[in-house]
């Protein structure tokens, strides 16, 4: 009896589940990244858990992850070539344990640090890329997820990417908030070119990356994503822009793995390097 209801409760599990899947099937796309070509890997040597945000030099990597289980919060740093892990630093502050999406400005790392629920607290925090040595922190009442930074500008979406606060440093940290101009749900964010460069999930099976006119705000490009592996909840895939992603030029960089994970590099071509 005990056997015939396991069977039973098990293919429940698997209708559900195919239902979901096929729900989801008009979201995915053919290749791991629209109008981009994989051009490798590097395998990240060293505890990661949940990973978030990703952000990377010419001979560093950046990783931020959280420990949900022990609620603790973590930024990595791997050595570029071998993926071997330099040093990590602890980013708990409190209840605030959930670091976001990151972004490099000059010789400042910047993190949004918050506690993990929507419409929380969260803390922006301003690292130096070299020491990690905390140079500022800003305090905001909204859970922050991701960050961009450039100069004076900083960008970071809320809960979801539902709404972007601009803060402008330079003017007593004047901050505006407007809303997100696409659906995807941003996890990481950078200023490339004059642009917002956005990447995040839409369904647990596909992603996104948008190019946002600065200052207006205005969408003007997306490629979409699919998804690497079983996805969560499922498994330790997940779309390929859904977690860390970075880029330079043309060359895209993404983490889609929780540990153990690998830096995905991507070349997109020509026309979406411009971000026309």
């Amino acid at each position: 009896m005990i056997r015939k209801t396991m069977r039973s409760g098990l293919t429940a599990l698997f209708l559900v589940l195919s239902c979901i899947s096929v729900a989801a099937a008009p979201d995915q796309i053919d290749s791991a990244i629209e109008h981009a070509r994989l051009m490798g890997s590097v395998k990240l040597e060293g505890e990661l858990f949940h990973v978030q945000g990703l952000e990377l030099d010419s001979w560093r990597i950046w990783v931020t992850s959280v420990d949900q289980t022990n609620r603790k919060g973590y930024i990595h740093e791997f050595d570029r070539r071998t993926g071997k892990l330099r040093r990590r630093l602890e980013l708990t502050d409190g209840a605030k344990y959930h670091p976001g999406g990151i972004s490099i400005s000059g010789d400042s790392i910047w993190i949004p640090v918050a506690e993990l629920k929507p419409k929380s607290a969260s803390v922006l925090v301003e690292l130096d890329a070299d020491s990690l040595q905390i140079r500022r922190k800003i305090h905001v009442a909204d859970h922050l997820g991701c960050v961009a930074a450039s100069g004076r500008n900083l960008v970071a979406g809320n809960w979801d990417s539902e709404l972007l606060y601009i803060f402008d440093l330079g003017d007593n940290g004047r901050v505006r908030i407007v809303p997100n101009p696409s659906r995807t749900r941003y996890q990481d964010m950078k200023f490339v070119g004059g642009q917002l460069v956005a990447g995040g999930s839409l369904t647990l099976w596909s992603g996104a990356v948008d190019w946002i006119d600065w200052p207006s705000m205005k969408l003007r490009r997306t490629l979409r994503a699919g998804a690497i592996g079983p996805v969560r909840p499922l498994g330790r895939g997940g779309p390929y822009t859904g977690e860390g992603m970075a880029i330079e030029g043309r060359d895209l960089y993404v983490v889609p793995e929780d540990g153990p994970s690998r830096l995905f590099h991507f070349r997109l071509d020509e026309r979406d390097g411009r971000a026309a």
